[in-house]
């Protein structure tokens, strides 16, 4: 094993009785338990009132009756097909058949996920969920999934919502290495401004134990409380910033991965030309060449200046004319979240008669207020309305947490909370994301709202589709788009999937990616194959081949097994 794997780092990440707990699902940065049907922690509750309210407004919205909601499915009530295969007794410390994992582990956060959980569908759950405290566990399930063929899907926070980690068909068996015993900060470099993070550290313990240092990571994506670092790498997560250091590649000094043959180490350095950079194979990777289990990150300063703006306009394209200008300008916002104007209303941001820009501007250093006023200036100059206004310190901080900013972050930050009610009321509710050039963005937005819509009305009878801008560049926006149409029960999942299919056609055909940061999985797999060169998918194959010979890796992650596959003694 230590030939095969190279030298193997034992960090102790937990103790004994902690890594019991994380046998039960217990690892959380609180110490709790994860609700395995919805986000949250087991004590977290979505009061009858929160989901009759969240009811009343969808049957609102979509012009329909209040729907029918399902209870929340139980364990008990679960039916599992039995392990298809047995732990070696070497491997039992910290691998596990029960149910309560296996569940966990079955599915991520999607609304394709949530639907078939409330369908009580766990035909394809994981036969054996593994917990390896370091590497050396690490290598060994990955040998032993190697000798017998089983699929070994990693796992960070379970937040996925591409079918990132499902369990393929194909194979003998399916193990789940989940990473949340690697937790910690291992080293941090003050001078160069840089730490050794493990990957199965989740963002909120991320932060907390950089915050002493007077350092962050400011890596902060939607799913952020429950999702973790390796994971944000494998899939080129987007965080915080809206225009800057907006991607995790830009935070990656170097990575270390085990593969299954051998341990992946790569140097730390600020920047180099000596080839291609070896880290970009893993960054995007989704688990499919190896599993992540250390990088060296690139943090900042801790933010002490801020200064926040909210601005309307009259259409949704008047404002992107401003949005982009700011973008090209320079200005680097590290918010600039511009809604449309029914998205705008469903997250308390507007009353739904304008699009509303939130932007902010952030420093751990200086004062920025000199920015937001060159911002608001361009708006202006686009027939923008100044609704509020604040400048660098405490007020600055205040203001968005209030208003139009502070209601737009309640609902960023809660909403995932209240995603498996949609499911269980029945109604079709899904985002998709998408990035192309600004010379393409007024021609590409209009046709696929005018597919999406016509989709809508052919399909389930009408329903919403809004769309925001999250991320920018100097040479095109990041469009985020919403859809909810009403269903019911008994097709929800495949009217989901018709209109899906119709966005993600759009955006292949019309020339967006079809995912800007919330990965491929087995979701977007057939669109991928079209956007990608098909020489290219070649190198990577001849790439996955070398260091995966038996292509147990996260299968149906960007590449599938050759069609004559023989295994590999």
């Amino acid at each position: 094993l230590t030939m095969a794997h190279g030298h193997s780092r034992n960090y102790t990440t937990l103790t004994d009785a902690t890594r019991e707990n994380a046998m039960s699902g217990e690892s959380g940065y609180y110490g709790k338990r994860r609700k395995w049907h919805s986000w949250g922690y087991e004590d977290e509750g979505i009061t009858p009132a929160e989901v009759k309210e969240m009811a009343e407004r969808v049957a609102q919205r979509l012009n329909i009756d209040e729907p029918v909601i399902l209870p929340d499915p139980t364990l008990e009530e679960l039916v599992l097909r039995e392990p298809r295969i047995k732990i070696p007794a070497s491997l039992q410390p910290f691998c596990t058949t029960d149910k309560w994992d296996r569940v966990f582990h079955t599915y991520g956060k999607s609304f394709k996920d949530l639907t078939k959980i409330y369908r009580r569908d766990f035909d394809n759950a994981p036969d054996v969920v593994a917990y390896p405290k370091d590497e050396a566990d690490i290598a060994a399930v990955l040998d032993w999934c190697g000798d017998k063929g089983y699929a070994a899907i990693p796992f960070g926070g379970g937040s996925s919502v591409t079918d990132g980690f499902g369990c393929p068909e194909d194979y003998p068996g399916a193990v789940i290495i989940d990473l949340g015993n690697l937790n910690k900060i291992l080293e941090v470099d003050d001078v160069s401004r840089c730490a050794l993070i493990q990957a199965g550290i989740l963002g909120p313990a991320l932060e907390e134990q950089l915050k002493p240092k007077g350092l962050t990571l400011r890596h902060i994506p939607q799913s952020w409380e429950f999702s973790s670092l390796g994971g944000w790498i494998a899939t080129r997560s987007s965080g915080h910033y809206a225009t800057h250091l907006t991607h995790i590649d830009e935070s990656v000094e170097s990575l270390r991965v085990v593969t299954p043959k051998g341990t992946i180490e790569n140097r730390r350095l600020p920047g180099s030309g000596a080839g291609p950079d070896p880290d970009r194979l893993f960054i995007g990777s989704e688990g499919s060449l190896g599993i992540i289990t250390e990088a060296w990150m690139r943090l900042q300063g801790r933010v002490k200046f801020r200064a926040n703006a909210t601005i309307t306009f009259d259409s949704f394209y008047q404002g992107a004319g401003a949005v982009r200008e700011i973008t090209q300008a320079g200005l680097f916002p590290a918010n600039a979240r511009y809604l449309d104007e029914q998205d705008a209303k469903f997250y308390g941001a507007g009353d739904g008669s304008k699009s509303v820009l939130l932007l902010g501007f952030e420093s751990a250093d200086h004062p920025v207020d000199a920015w937001l006023e060159r911002g608001i200036e361009i708006c202006k100059d686009h027939g923008g309305s100044v609704e509020t206004k604040t400048g660098s310190g405490g007020d600055a901080l205040q203001s968005s947490r209030s208003g139009a900013q502070g209601n737009w972050r309640k609902q960023f930050r809660y909403l995932p909370r209240m995603m498996h009610t949609r499911a269980a009321m029945g109604v079709v509710s899904f985002t998709f994301e998408t990035a192309y050039t600004w010379d393409k963005f007024e021609s590409i937005d209009t046709e696929v709202i005018r597919r999406l819509k016509k989709a809508q009305e052919e399909i389930t009878g009408g329903g919403i589709v809004c769309r925001r801008f999250s991320f920018l560049y100097p040479d095109g926006p990041a469009p985020y788009y919403t859809v909810v149409a009403p269903s019911d029960h008994s097709r929800s999942l495949e009217d989901y999937q018709a209109l899906s299919d119709v966005a993600s056609d759009a955006l292949t055909e019309l020339g967006g990616t079809i995912t800007h940061h919330h990965a491929v999985g087995r979701s977007f797999r057939p669109w991928y194959d079209k956007e990608v060169d098909p020489l290219y998918r070649a190198m990577l194959a001849g790439a996955k081949n070398t260091i995966d010979p038996n292509w147990i890796m996260n299968p149906g992650m960007i590449l599938d097994r050759p069609a004559h596959f023989k295994m590999v003694g």
